[in-house]
């Protein structure tokens, strides 16, 4: 993993972070939700350069999952103001993204990541299960991660739009003299 993605990473886990062991996963598996509190969703905005998240919410269901891992399936909200970028107006928006990821024991996770020496990966195939660290998934850094992946790159505000204003019309440039002009006729 690049050293920057791990260390963002990181940040999350401390902005938002709401771990669960799991090793007290009952067998038929349970939902959990949870909510990011004032200070978390402070933190986050100023992480990811946001005006602000009015709120940010999650629903997991954790089954287990392999041998000693975990499923992690559900959605995260999100509701924020992003800045337009054609107008530079805040705006409100919403983010929601559906969560289907594989926790794994971190011996499993990288067993499974250095397996094979020759790697070719294709858009069909599922993603490496993430690790489990100290028997625990923090639930909080799952749902920062995909709020962060829910964000338009690109936010343009409702009804704005780019005017690139009238071109000028141009008659003679220096490579006019490179356009081959073609005249229609018969072959």
């Amino acid at each position: 993993m690049a050293r920057w993605l791990s260390e963002l990473l990181v940040a999350e886990e401390k902005l938002f972070s709401r771990p669960v062991r799991i090793d007290a996963l009952p067998r038929e598996g349970q939902v959990i939700t949870i909510e990011a509190h004032v200070n978390e969703r402070e933190a986050l905005a100023s992480f990811y350069r946001l005006p602000a998240i009015a709120a940010l919410t999650a629903a997991f269901r954790l089954e287990p999952w392999g041998g000693g891992g975990a499923r992690v399936t559900g959605s995260v909200h999100g509701e924020l103001t992003q800045v337009c970028v054609i107008s530079l107006e805040p705006f409100p928006a919403t983010v929601d993204e559906e969560v289907d990821v594989r926790f794994a024991p971190e011996r499993a996770a990288d067993r499974a990541s250095t397996s094979t020496k020759e790697a070719t990966f294709s858009l069909a195939d599922e993603d490496e299960p993430d690790p489990i660290v100290d028997r625990k998934i923090d639930l909080g850094a799952l749902a920062a991660e995909f709020f962060a992946l829910g964000l338009d790159p690109y936010p343009h505000k409702p009804g704005v739009t780019f005017d690139q204003g009238a071109q000028p019309e141009v008659t003679d440039s220096p490579f006019s003299a490179l356009v081959k002009r073609v005249k229609p006729g018969p072959n």
